[in-house]
């Protein structure tokens, strides 16, 4: 068994994702003549102000996230996404099973640590007690807690990732969901200012 901490690789940023924002959105305007070596920003930027939002919509970004079964249920609910998952059905953990730490760790008590990992060591116990047994790995699955470690990978407009945003980064938001996803608006505001910074805090 592996503990191991949530995390998220980018796979797909464009260089040319503002480009390709304005060379679409400019249609609307029939204002292709003013598309200069340095306009993209600007004309992004003008209509996120605007509240244009369609336009956002011609950027995709595709990500890839390792964490537990329980946030990739809250990340499917944005449907507009597409998603690509890890499948517990096909998938036979077999001595190679991990599950991923909470990330209100450091604020648990020994004995509640204890108690989690007694709870993930039994789950794996089981499940491969079920495959010894002859269950396959689509029907062992069902003692898998919502700890165990997946991998998904999602693709999704700009559009749609602000709206990931603005409510998975959210106060509200589930603490697991919301540590995974403030670290990676945080490094796409680094590198698309004009796209995400009004969703900065």
């Amino acid at each position: 068994m592996q503990i191991i901490d949530q995390g998220y690789e980018i796979i797909s940023l464009p260089d040319d994702l503002l480009q390709t924002i304005e060379a679409a959105g400019r249609t609307c305007y029939k204002s292709e003549d003013k598309i200069t070596s340095d306009s993209a920003a600007g004309f992004v930027a003008r209509m996120r102000d605007r509240g244009h939002h369609a336009m956002v919509e011609f950027g995709d970004i595709i990500v890839r996230f390792v964490t537990n079964r329980g946030v990739t249920h809250e990340l499917v609910r944005h449907r507009l996404f597409s998603f690509a998952q890890e499948s517990t059905r096909y998938v036979r953990y077999d001595g190679k099973m991990a599950f991923i730490r909470p990330c209100w760790w450091e604020d648990s008590t020994p004995a509640q640590q204890e108690t989690w990992e007694s709870a993930m060591k039994e789950a794996e116990k089981y499940y491969l007690e079920l495959l010894k047994s002859g269950w396959r790995p689509e029907q062992a699955r069902e003692v898998l807690p919502n700890s165990l470690k997946t991998e998904i990978v999602v693709k999704g407009n700009i559009r749609e990732w602000r709206h990931m945003f603005a409510l998975r980064c959210s106060k509200k938001a589930h603490p697991q969901i919301r540590a995974l996803m403030i670290p990676l608006l945080s490094e796409l505001n680094r590198r698309l200012p004009v796209v995400f910074e009004d969703l900065v805090s």
